[in-house]
């Protein structure tokens, strides 16, 4: 095979999405797969809608996805003059020529072949003109009406469209700028790009792509169309369905490699195996293992996937990940082995990041802020006492012997008459302020003895 290339070209209107991330993954893994070239282009010519910060924000959920590109980031923008040259080249030619039809009377024309019946075309007015460049002067490529247009789909095979499909359509427009399928199929070109791989709302683009592609003399792509992604209830996927941006994905806890493993399976699948690394996914993609079914977003099911990398994951590479939400507390004053091994001991009992950091902040915290309700109910005229009685048996416990600190504390339970998860509860809301947190004996442990007595003291004053 020649050197795969591939391309991502997001229109910088809006942060990624779930779909358009997806795109891009399976545009990634099929160039690394190939050990091949990832292009990154924005189609920022719609000047109106396009802003600098969504350029930003698509970088950035790029970055944190780890779908480094190899070249780029490219501007449409910034390569209006080699559009022209090319459509210059087209128009010299023969292959195409400039139309006057103003934009009130092609309406017009539109509106009289839909009372007719007739599906609205343009009629090739024009073509015989002969026109020059001018003011107000489009220029469209010359279409056959009698051939079908014809291509060979990665996934779906052959596709074919009737003539009638595709009129003479415009490349570039009255006041010099390209249109979409125009600009597209100059930078794939340029940019040597082997493989389109785009969702298969873009079939009804190829028709026109390909055309301009055979006008220009060169040999075509490869494309590939893949199924779109869509909600729970069967409809193209949105905000509705609580699909959220990327970043808003990792503001919430998500670790990318969640991310990463969960857009891969919606729609692609390897045997049984349902987790993989970033790397197993490069040595496994093969587009034939794409399903034509669409799939559809599970909101619980991406969530357990992250529950799956929280757990399994090597906790130095949640670490960083994890910083953020912790930004508010003095962390740099602890260790790092202090944070990997209380990352350890809560890592199967949360499915985010964010739960993560709220089950883990009283561990940083000078002033706990307590539950009050429970404080009350548990905290109380018979457990203080017991407390106190603790607070002075501390010195001779050892607490990093969780087995130890049990035995003594049932042996406590018992000899004092109170219920065990009465009295663990009690020093739970003492030691954590909350009455749900990881185990009790773990929690001491990780405070250290100095810590718990301090807290202890606070809690029955």
């Amino acid at each position: 095979m020649e050197k795969v290339v591939t391309r991502f070209p997001p229109s910088p209107t809006g942060h990624l999405h779930l779909g358009g991330a997806r795109t891009a993954l399976f545009n990634y893994l099929f160039a690394k797969h190939h050990n091949g070239k990832f292009i990154l282009r924005f189609e920022d010519t719609d000047r109106e809608r396009s802003k600098e910060e969504y350029v930003d924000s698509i970088k950035r959920a790029l970055e944190w996805l780890g779908l480094l590109w190899d070249e780029g980031p490219y501007f449409q923008s910034e390569r209006l003059e080699l559009y022209q040259e090319y459509a210059k080249r087209l128009y010299e030619e023969g292959k195409a020529y400039y139309c006057e039809c103003s934009k009130e009377f092609l309406e017009e024309r539109k509106k009289a072949l839909l009372e007719k019946g007739l599906k609205p075309r343009y009629e090739g007015l024009c073509r015989e003109k002969k026109l020059p460049p001018g003011p107000g002067r489009a220029l469209r490529i010359k279409v056959s009406e009698e051939e079908e247009i014809i291509f060979e789909d990665l996934l779906r095979g052959k596709i074919v469209f009737p003539p009638e499909e595709v009129d003479d359509f415009i490349i570039l427009r009255s006041d010099g700028t390209p249109t979409y399928q125009f600009a597209v199929v100059i930078d794939d070109l340029t940019m040597g790009v082997t493989h389109i791989i785009r969702g298969d709302d873009h079939i009804s683009n190829t028709p026109k792509q390909l055309l301009i592609y055979q006008a220009l003399g060169v040999d075509l792509p490869y494309f590939a169309h893949i199924p779109m992604v869509l909600g729970p209830d069967g409809a193209r996927l949105s905000k509705r369905h609580g699909a959220k941006s990327i970043l808003e994905y990792k503001e919430e806890g998500y670790l990318p490699e969640a991310v990463i493993n969960y857009l891969a399976r919606l729609g692609w699948g390897y045997g049984d195996q349902e987790y993989f690394t970033l790397e197993e996914l490069i040595e496994k993609f093969e587009l034939n293992r794409v399903n034509l079914s669409p799939a559809r977003f599970d909101p619980e099911k991406f969530l357990t996937f992250n529950a799956y990398w929280l757990k399994n994951l090597e906790t130095q590479r949640i670490l960083p990940h994890l910083k953020p939400f912790l930004s508010a507390y003095p962390i740099s004053n602890y260790s790092e082995d202090y944070l990997l091994k209380i990352i350890e001991s809560v890592r199967v009992r949360v499915k985010t990041l964010k739960e993560m950091a709220e089950m883990i902040d009283f561990y940083f915290l000078e002033e706990l802020k307590y539950d009050e309700e429970a404080k009350k109910k548990f905290i109380n005229a018979h457990t203080k006492p017991l407390i106190k009685a603790l607070i002075e048996d501390l010195e001779k416990l050892d607490l990093e012997d969780e087995k130890a600190i049990e035995r003594y504390f049932r042996g406590f339970a018992e000899n004092s008459g109170v219920k065990l998860k009465d009295l663990a509860q009690a020093l739970r809301i003492a030691l954590t302020g909350k009455t749900v947190s990881p185990p009790l004996f773990e929690v001491m442990k990780f405070l250290g003895k100095e810590k718990v007595k301090l807290r202890l003291m606070k809690a029955i004053k």
